[in-house]
Parts: C-alpha cells; sequence; structure tokens
C-alpha cells in the first residue's frame, strides 16, 4: 500500500492546527500515550483530557481567526490599544525583537506611531529654493 505525498498533506491539512499539536506531541513522546495523556491533562487543567482537546479545538478556531483576518491586522490592533497604558520606547524595542519580516516591523511602528517612524522607501518632496 502505496500513498503518495499529495495525500499526506491533504490529511495533515485536513487536521489542522489542533492536529498537528497533537501529532507534535505524539511524536515527542516516542510512542508512549501516557506522555500525551499527560499533556492533555496539563493543558485542561481542572478539567482533565476533555479540557485539553477543549483547548486544542479552542487553538483552532483562534487559528482560523488569525487566518481570516491576517497576522498583520491582529498585531497593529494589540499594539495600538497597548500603546494606550505602555511606553513607546517599550513597545518599539518589543517589536524590533519580534521575529518577523523588517517591512511588518517598519509598518507596525509607524501604526503605533505614525509622526516618529516613516517608511524608507517612502518618495519625499524636495522644495529647492533659489
Amino acid at each position: 500500500m502505496e500513498i503518495e505525498l499529495d495525500e499526506i498533506g491533504k490529511k495533515f491539512a485536513g487536521l489542522g492546527l489542533p492536529g498537528v499539536i497533537l501529532i507534535i506531541m505524539a511524536a515527542s513522546a516516542a510512542g508512549s500515550n501516557a506522555v500525551v495523556a499527560a499533556t492533555l491533562t496539563g493543558l485542561g487543567g481542572p478539567f482533565g483530557i476533555l479540557g485539553g482537546i477543549g483547548i486544542l479545538g479552542l487553538l483552532g478556531v483562534l487559528g482560523d481567526v488569525l487566518g481570516g483576518y491576517g497576522i498583520e491586522a491582529v498585531l497593529k490592533l494589540v499594539y495600538k490599544e497597548r500603546s494606550k497604558n505602555e511606553s513607546l520606547t517599550s513597545l518599539i524595542q518589543e517589536i524590533n525583537n519580534l521575529p518577523i519580516k523588517d517591512e511588518l516591523k517598519t509598518t507596525l511602528k509607524n501604526h503605533v506611531s505614525p509622526e516618529i517612524f516613516r517608511d524608507p522607501t517612502e518618495p519625499r518632496i524636495v522644495d529647492i529654493v533659489e
């Protein structure tokens, strides 16, 4: 019985984020079901294994929401809200340390404080006075 790589990819895609997390937990447990059960119980807190499975479902829903809006829009909202209560310097430093592309970092800094940070690729108008 041969399974093609495309079919394996489709099956993994059907699992979604919770399924991938569960597969990673099972693979890291080296085949021990007890470790997977203990991890699910830990995730579930007072609700046990069922709570852990519910948390995985919630992660799937959150992943779908993030995918629908886009990570850029979500990060913009988060940092705009945080800029009301936290210092601009600490937010800029945090944005600089994020593992994201430089273009997204520039976009986030412009969104948090548009008067301080400008896009270096933005054309400037220069008046020549004689």
